[in-house]
This record gives structure tokens, C-alpha cells and sequence, in this order.
């Protein structure tokens, strides 16, 4: 089979997802079109450059319905023989691009592809799309649908992890976040938003908190209990899942979970030969891809098995990997991922996740494989590993090794 190789990888910043952050009057095909174009300008494509644009969103109604990827690349400068494919991982969307991207290469279709995703939470709530999983109760009622945030604190109390735990967690991510901003680490992979007049809307990431200390996330109530213990009563759902559970305990705030942001992120993904062809250079070999179904109610343990998964299709071990990015959609997806596997957490993370900078739904899958990659070259590393849990009770993996 064909090798798949990394050949860019690129991010906006990320704004408040609210009608006050910086990105609000951009439209998620407006925003798309900018990492697209810059993709382009970068390397030099020309024509009919890639097979095929793969962009993953998670809320696709609205200004992000339609097949967004084909409009996006409308809205860009690439050529318009360029189709597109919108996809929805719910929260691996822009993993997924990559992932199905690599694959197709590997396969023989095509020598290269634009992946990736975009998400404007501020524009288009989540769940504005009523989702069956969610709504439909001849669907929910047989899956024990619970939402995230109670899943989050069920693995908390499962797993046995402290309020305390998941505040030095998100504590952690936001001195690690801004530490890397500081220190230029994100500069080789972020690309300003600016308006029509070539004036720079946003450069940094605007929802980072670095103040934030184990006393300011003390003082915050606990986000998911009174929809758990109160209305609707989502508690008794789990427990009537978890019989063996006597109480659910919630530790989840909006200070260690995951923060509501807009935002995009573009890989260039192609063979050797294509690198060749076009006077690039291959930053790193996507090694194994996997995805995995679990228990839709705890629903966001996903990674763990994934990793499993991913680790053993790919004949390695967890020790092979030297880097591991995380997603942090609350803090015990993270905590979970690093007790079952016993690694520290020196070694994930390092630059801060979404607890700090925020999760654009449909781009954090591509985010943090650009910016794993970005590490790897920085430290010196070799391999690293992305992963994600997701909505519904999935997960989503990536192994990626610099050449």
C-alpha cells in the first residue's frame, strides 16, 4: 500500500463562541475558505492539486448544512474541479477527514487531499440539528441517553476521580496554554482570520484564562447536577444503567470542561510521489488510523479502547508512543485516558487542550493532530498519538511518526 504523508498543517485561532467573540460575523464557510486558501498559498497549489476536500462539521444545519466542503472550496481560491465531501464524527469530524483522507491515499484513490473542519458554535448552537440520539425517545430511552456532561461525571464516579483532580487538570492546561503561546509555539500552524479589508480579526486564541487557580474554579457550581439530580433527572437514567453506582458525583464545571469556541483547521495530506511532483516536503507519516464503538451512556470513555485498538492494528505499544494529545472535552476523559494507561501526565497535552483554548466541535480532531505534529518537531520527537472521544459512544485515533 501506498504511504500517506503530512505535508501541512494549519489552525485558526479560536474565538468565544458567543456574539461577542472576535469571529462572530464570520460564516463557517467564510472561515473554511481562509484555511483553504491558505493551504494553497503555502504550498503552491495549483489546478486540480488534491482529489478532494474532506471537511468535517458536527452541526450541519443552517449556513453549515449543504455540504459545506463543497462550499467552502467555492468560496476559496481553489480550483472549482476540486469537489468536496462534508462529514460528522460529531467530535473526531475533523480527525475523521484526515483519517478517511490518509486512508483513501493508502488505497490507491487519489494522491493527495485537503482534510479537516470547522465549527462556529457561536452561529449555530450546538444541537440546533435535534439529533435522533438525543430526541427521539424510542431511540433514547433503549440507549439510556444521558447528556455529556452527566457521561463526563459518570466517569468520574466510576473511575474514582475528585472535584480537586479535574480542577488541577483544567488549572494545568491553562498555564500550559498560555506557556506555549508565549513561548511561539503555535506560530508555524496559525493563521490570523481577517476581514475583507486585509485587517486582522483575530491572531490568538481568545478563550484562554491563564488567572485561572484551584480557588477561582473552587468558587464555580457544579454545571451538570441540577439536570442530573433535579429536571429532567438524568441520574436515575444512569443509575438504572449503573445499578452498581449508589449516587452520581458531580465534578464538572465550566472551568474543567471543554470551552464553546469557533474555529477551523486544514491538513495537506498526500503520497511520496506527490510531494515529489510538487516540490514539498513530507513532515510525517500518518502510521495507523482506528475507530471504535462503546457504551453510548458513559459514552465518552472512547479512547481508551481506541488506543487499544490503534496500538495493536498498528503492532506497537502504548510505550512506542512518545507524545499524546488528548482531547480535553472535560477533565476525566483525560484522567480516565491516563490511569488506564499509566502515563504521566508530562507526556500529554503538553501545550494545553480545549479546557483552556476551547473545541471547535467539527475542527478539534485536526487541531490537535497539527498540533502534535508541531510538537514532535520541536521536542524532537518521533511518534505521537491523537485522540478523541465522541459523541454517542465512539472514539477516534490517530498515530502519526516524523520523517
Amino acid at each position: 500500500m501506498t504511504d500517506a504523508y503530512i505535508y501541512d498543517a494549519i489552525r485558526t485561532p479560536r474565538g468565544k463562541g458567543r456574539k461577542d467573540g472576535s469571529l462572530h460575523e464570520v460564516t463557517a464557510a467564510r472561515l473554511s475558505a481562509g484555511v483553504l486558501n491558505a493551504l494553497k498559498d503555502r504550498n503552491n497549489l495549483e489546478g486540480h492539486a488534491v482529489e478532494d476536500v474532506i471537511w468535517g462539521n458536527v452541526t450541519q444545519v443552517k449556513e453549515q448544512g449543504g455540504c459545506l466542503a463543497r462550499t467552502a472550496v467555492l468560496a476559496s481560491n481553489l480550483d472549482q474541479s476540486i469537489p468536496g465531501l462534508a462529514i460528522n464524527r460529531f467530535c473526531a469530524s475533523g480527525m475523521e477527514a484526515v483519517n478517511l483522507a490518509a486512508n483513501q491515499i493508502k488505497g490507491g484513490a487519489g494522491e493527495a487531499y485537503i482534510a479537516g473542519g470547522v465549527e462556529m458554535m457561536g452561529r449555530v448552537p450546538m444541537g440546533s440539528d435535534g439529533a435522533a440520539i438525543a430526541v427521539d425517545p424510542s431511540i433514547a430511552m433503549d440507549t439510556y441517553f444521558v447528556p455529556q456532561g452527566i457521561s463526563a461525571d459518570i466517569i468520574a464516579t466510576e473511575y474514582g476521580f475528585s472535584r480537586d483532580d479535574a480542577d488541577a487538570l483544567a488549572v494545568e492546561s491553562q498555564r500550559r496554554a498560555k506557556a506555549a503561546w508565549d513561548a511561539g509555539h503555535f506560530s508555524k500552524s496559525i493563521v490570523p482570520v481577517k476581514d475583507q479589508n486585509g485587517l486582522t480579526i483575530l491572531d490568538t486564541d481568545e478563550y484562554m484564562r491563564p488567572q485561572t487557580d484551584m480557588q477561582s474554579l473552587g468558587a464555580l457550581n457544579a454545571a451538570f447536577q441540577a439536570m442530573g439530580e433535579v429536571m429532567p433527572g438524568f441520574d436515575k437514567v444512569a443509575l438504572m444503567r449503573y445499578p452498581h453506582l449508589e449516587r452520581i458525583n458531580h465534578i464538572h464545571t465550566a472551568g474543567n470542561s471543554s470551552g464553546i469556541v469557533d474555529g477551523a483547521a486544514g491538513v495537506l495530506i498526500g503520497s511520496k510521489e506527490y510531494g515529489i511532483k510538487h516540490g514539498l516536503t513530507p513532515r510525517a507519516r500518518i502510521r495507523q488510523t482506528a475507530k471504535i464503538g462503546t457504551d453510548p451512556t458513559i459514552m465518552l470513555t472512547g479512547p481508551v479502547p481506541v488506543t487499544h485498538k490503534i496500538l495493536s492494528d498498528a503492532g506497537m505499544n502504548i510505550k512506542d508512543i512518545d507524545l499524546f494529545e488528548v482531547n480535553e472535552a472535560f477533565s476525566s476523559v483525560v484522567l480516565r485516558f491516563m490511569q488506564a494507561f499509566n502515563v504521566d501526565h508530562s507526556v500529554v497535552n503538553v501545550n494545553g487542550g480545549s479546557i483552556a483554548m476551547g473545541h471547535p466541535l467539527g475542527a478539534t480532531g485536526a487541531i490537535i493532530i497539527g498540533t502534535l505534529l508541531d510538537e514532535l518537531e520541536r521536542s524532537d520527537k518521533e511518534v505521537g498519538l491523537a485522540t478523541l472521544c465522541i459523541a454517542s459512544g465512539m472514539g477516534a485515533a490517530t498515530i502519526i511518526e516524523r520523517v
